[in-house]
């Protein structure tokens, strides 16, 4: 369906609602630096490499592979960590306004959350969306420098990691990485502290140890097989 932009105007849009999420919950969900602890809580954080560009981008992955969604919540929009680009579906930015797509699946028909209270001000919802939007924009920046600084400390590895399960599928890892924990070990002191004073430090550890929720997802893959977990 072809885009149907338009500025978000209180006035025109008074009455126009949206939906919590729109659509299924994505596997993969691209996040920033600032996102990244919260979502090393739930889900496994890996660098996707962008076939067009080659540069790396931080993703939270919610799945192994499309249309499935593991972590607890997550389909319900109730997970621990909700990602900014999904709290954000729908707006973007145009210049200084926020601008949306009427034809983004978030305003169908049936939409129960409005966008502007009776005053014509944000609503609750929106002012969360306002927030999501600004997040972004703010550490988009930040977010790059931090992988560049990934790149320059060589601390990216490739993820090598191939999954069994129950009903006989394999499903391997690949095209993703992660932070080598034996790298971060070989780090000298001084850029220990300065990465640590950057707050790099804490997000880097939290990719590296982030691996730890692929056996939890891959636990309960096997268990929604079983009919044990929905």
């Amino acid at each position: 369906m072809a885009e149907q932009i338009e500025i978000l105007n209180s006035d025109a849009h008074r009455n126009l609602a949206m939906h919590p999420l729109a659509g299924p919950h994505p596997h993969m969900v691209q996040i920033v630096v600032t996102e990244v602890t919260r979502a090393a809580a739930c889900c496994p954080v890996v660098l996707a490499k962008s076939p067009e560009t080659g540069r790396f981008a931080l993703v939270a992955l919610f799945g192994f592979q499309p249309g499935e969604v593991l972590v607890e919540g997550a389909e319900a929009g109730n997970a621990a960590f909700l990602p900014l680009d999904l709290q954000r579906q729908g707006f973007f930015t145009a210049d200084d306004n926020i601008a949306i797509d009427l034809a983004h699946p978030r305003f169908a028909p049936g939409g129960t959350v409005p966008l502007f209270d009776a005053m014509g001000g944000p609503s609750d919802e929106m002012r969360v969306v306002q927030r999501a939007i600004g997040h972004l924009m703010g550490t988009a920046a930040q977010t790059e420098q931090f992988i560049a600084m990934l790149v320059e400390e060589r601390l990216i590895e490739p993820v090598d990691i191939s999954l069994s399960f129950d009903d006989g599928q394999t499903i391997a890892l690949n095209g993703l990485y992660s932070v080598s924990g034996e790298a971060l070990s070989a780090l000298e002191d001084a850029t220990i502290i300065r990465l640590f004073r950057q707050g790099w430090l804490q997000a880097a550890l939290a990719i590296h140890g982030s691996l730890q929720q692929v056996g939890i997802l891959a636990r309960r893959r096997n268990e929604r097989l079983a009919g044990g977990w929905n």
